[in-house]
C-alpha cells in the first residue's frame, strides 16, 4: 500500500476542471476541500498560494504538486485535479500543467509529508501512471489508479 492511497479520499477527485489560471486551480481547491472536509476555502488557497510564492509546484512533464500547511489539520489529505486544459505554472521543464496533486498538511506538519511529497514525485514521473490518469474517464478510475500504484514495483520511465 502507497502513503497517497490513505489521504486521497474518492470525493476529492475532480476531473476535466476548466479554468485558466494557477489562482483559479487554488480557488477551486479551496472550494473542494471546504466542500468535502469543511476547511475554509479561504485559509487552503491562502495556504497554496503562500507556498507558491516559494517557488513554483510544478515538477515538469505536465504535472504540479501544490501544497500547504492548515492550522488544525489533524492529518495530511489530498485532492486530485485533471485540468481540461493546460494552465501555465513555472514548471522547470516550462511545459504547462494538467495534473494537478493538492496536498494539505498539520502545521506542524513532520517528516511524513517529505516522505508523501517524495512519493507523489515518484509517482508523476512514471509515464505509464500519467497515461492512465489521461485516459481515466471517471473518478473512481482515477481513484482506483493511486490506490493500486506500488512505490515498490514503480519504474523510471519519463
Amino acid at each position: 500500500m502507497n502513503l497517497i492511497s490513505k489521504l486521497l479520499p474518492p470525493s476529492n477527485i475532480l476531473l476535466d476542471l476548466e479554468v485558466a489560471s494557477k489562482r483559479r486551480v487554488f480557488d477551486q481547491a479551496g472550494l473542494l476541500f471546504e466542500n468535502n472536509q469543511s476547511i475554509a476555502r479561504s485559509q487552503v488557497f491562502d495556504s497554496l498560494f503562500t507556498r507558491e510564492r516559494l517557488g513554483s509546484t510544478g515538477l515538469g512533464m505536465g504535472i504540479a504538486i501544490p501544497h500547504g500547511r492548515i492550522k488544525g489539520l489533524r492529518d495530511a489529505i489530498g485532492g486530485y485535479i485533471r485540468l481540461k486544459d493546460a494552465v501555465a505554472w513555472d514548471a522547470p521543464d516550462g511545459r504547462p500543467v494538467t495534473h494537478v496533486f493538492v496536498l494539505l498538511v498539520p502545521e506542524q506538519a513532520t517528516e511524513l509529508h517529505l516522505q508523501i511529497l517524495a512519493e507523489l514525485a515518484t509517482m508523476f514521473t512514471e509515464k505509464s501512471f500519467r497515461e492512465k490518469l489521461t485516459a481515466a474517464s471517471g473518478a473512481a478510475d482515477v481513484h482506483s489508479l493511486f490506490v493500486k500504484w506500488d512505490p515498490n514495483a514503480s519504474g523510471s520511465g519519463r
